[in-house]
């Protein structure tokens, strides 16, 4: 992930989540899976370490095998109910 640009860099890093961020970052998903991790509270760094771990991205994990923090655990379960998590979607 390194040497790949992040779509988080693309969309505000502060604060909570919009509509219009999770789609930008996930791309198209269902209006209440939408909802669901919009009610996490998450940020656009949360959606992102989500989706590398649904994604199974190891440079996330790292070494010490990081574990994911709330909210971005719960958006992980959300994402993991969708079967079409995208293993090479654009970065």
């Amino acid at each position: 992930m390194a040497a790949e640009k992040s779509k988080t860099a693309e969309v505000k890093t502060a604060g909570a989540l919009t509509h219009d961020q999770v789609v930008a970052l996930v791309g198209d998903l269902e209006d209440a899976k939408i909802a669901e991790i919009l009610r996490t509270g998450a940020t656009a760094r949360d959606l992102d370490e989500a989706i590398a771990w649904a994604e199974s991205e190891s440079d996330v994990m790292g070494e010490m095998e990081k574990r994911l923090g709330e909210p971005a655990s719960h958006v992980y379960r959300i994402l993991m109910t969708r079967k079409e998590v995208e293993p090479d979607r654009d970065r």
